[in-house]
């Protein structure tokens, strides 16, 4: 189990040094993304502006406030509160997250399933865990919200954030097939089975 401090873009010699628990701490650039933004890029063939190859995305659809463009707010939001959404829902994204915009991390809560854990593996990718009940912290650690593409989507547009110390955050799925999502699973239902036994109960 290692930490690592990664300053953005990186790379995916990078990406394929961690595995499962391992933590990551993030500073730099980081996007903000959920699932109209993504159907609207992948189902309706909407492009970004934005280059995210060698980036980390987190699925979130931040709680921000309209205000003048100044060297504070250059893109005119303020942030309020910036949390972190269910991932599963975006679970057919993860691909072509990775194959067609060199995207390396994606951060979110809950885990992924086997399709992104083989793009990981194949194109070199990690899933970052954030536990639910966050945001507040997670907040702290945006200094600004810089840019904002897909805005007729609001809030679930394409959110370009300047992080500092964001994390540490916890390796959930790497790109050796390691999941924690599937290690968590396999020992809840071998401690059942072992619960049932004891009962004489046949499952």
């Amino acid at each position: 189990m290692a930490h690592y401090d990664f300053n953005m873009p990186v790379t995916e010699e990078q990406v394929r040094r961690l595995r499962v628990n391992d933590t990551v701490t993030l500073n730099g650039t980081l996007y903000g993304i959920r699932d109209a933004t993504q159907i609207h890029m992948f189902d309706r063939g909407r492009k970004t502006r934005f280059d995210l190859n060698g980036h980390a995305v987190i699925h979130t659809a931040p709680n921000v406030k309209k205000v003048d463009k100044s060297n504070t707010y250059p893109a005119g939001y303020a942030p309020i509160c910036i949390g972190t959404t269910t991932s599963d829902r975006m679970e057919r994204f993860t691909r072509p997250l990775l194959s067609e915009y060199g995207v390396r991390i994606i951060i979110g809560k809950g885990g992924l399933r086997e399709g992104s854990l083989g793009a990981f593996k194949e194109l070199g990718g990690v899933y970052l865990a954030i536990i639910g009940g966050t945001a507040a912290l997670e907040t702290t650690w945006i200094e600004q919200i810089e840019d904002v593409d897909l805005d007729d989507l609001n809030p679930e547009s394409l959110w370009k954030f300047r992080v500092k110390n964001f994390g540490p955050l916890l390796v959930a799925m790497d790109t050796h097939g390691g999941s924690l999502y599937t290690q968590v699973n396999k020992s809840a239902r071998d401690k059942r089975a072992a619960a049932l036994a004891a009962l004489g109960v046949k499952s």
